[in-house]
């Protein structure tokens, strides 16, 4: 298959905007492509922060594209109110998937988060020391390379976090980076849910690769009112790393899987738009118990009451 990549260069600020924009457009998400600086010959890098960000986005070439493309780019004209610095101007290119993936081969790296998370690529050689966790993860086209610090906050938070034992449910899993990570750290049992195929097919990849079937399922759907009723009180542990408007909009139904007491943690967001998804969620019976903070980007963990 084929498809016709877009790329703009955007402000850290304007990340979530582009994104959001973006994912509209493309139904299977955007990648953000953050700057970053090598270390130990190629095996590990770190984020150059407040740097440029490259934010790709991926349509199908199916007659459509360019109309799409067209739109996107009126759209991201409006931007340019927030200054011209703020988002550059809008490439595209014609790629297979194959051979997609393999180029992106080059910008993925082994990382540590946390205390004892390590995130390694299928390619990549790494030997593990003392207590550490091993993920090996290939990202595909889905969202989620622990790379984004929305992405790193929220593993933090399962490192923190989870028990063993605990069920979890992972909303919007994109790579299923949260769901591995939770497996290998004791979870007796994660719900994987995504609305995009790509995501679907990429989470159930790396937990196949990772040999963690019988703790993970995988669903490819939404978190709506049915499968909120269906599933009402049931996780010890929710995480939805999404963005801001969306958390807000389907508030209710995490609120609603949460068990009693259990937690619900969220990020995708930025500082500006926190009122879009904390007004919400504290409407549906959820207290505020931690943020943690990375730059503009926020994680925030509710806890629901008995």
């Amino acid at each position: 298959m084929q498809w016709l990549e877009l790329t703009v260069q955007t402000h850290p600020e304007a990340v979530e905007s582009v994104s959001e924009l973006l994912s509209g457009y493309s139904r299977d998400g955007v990648v953000i492509e953050e700057p970053y600086e090598l270390s130990d010959d190629g095996q590990e890098y770190r984020i150059l922060v407040n740097q440029p960000v490259q934010v790709h986005a991926y349509l199908p070439i199916d007659g459509t594209e360019e109309e799409k493309k067209q739109e996107i780019a009126r759209g991201l004209w409006h931007f340019t109110s927030m200054g011209a610095h703020f988002v550059g101007e809008l490439h595209s290119r014609v790629v297979d998937e194959e051979d997609w993936a393999n180029a992106w081969k080059d910008y993925y790296h082994v990382t540590h988060i946390g205390q004892r998370l390590v995130i390694r690529p299928s390619w990549r050689e790494y030997t593990p020391k003392d207590n550490e966790v091993v993920l090996t993860l290939d990202p595909g086209m889905a969202f989620g390379t622990g790379v984004h610090p929305t992405t790193r906050m929220c593993l933090e938070r399962v490192e923190q976090l989870v028990q063993p034992g605990m069920r979890i449910m992972d909303v919007g899993t994109g790579s299923g980076i949260l769901a591995l990570a939770a497996a290998k750290l004791g979870a007796a049992h994660i719900d994987a849910i995504d609305n995009s195929s790509v995501a679907v097919e990429s989470t159930r990849a790396n937990t196949e690769m990772n040999d963690l079937q019988e703790q993970i399922d995988v669903v490819l759907g939404v978190l709506d009112e049915t499968e909120a009723k269906k599933k009402a009180d049931h996780y010890d542990l929710v995480f939805a790393n999404i963005i801001a408007h969306i958390i807000g909009s389907i508030a209710p139904e995490l609120a609603q899987v949460v068990a009693p007491h259990g937690l619900l943690v969220v990020s995708g967001i930025i500082e500006a738009r926190r009122p879009d998804a904390e007004g919400p969620l504290l409407a549906a019976g959820l207290e505020l118990v931690e943020e943690t903070r990375i730059d503009d980007w926020l994680a925030l963990t509710y806890r629901k009451r008995a």
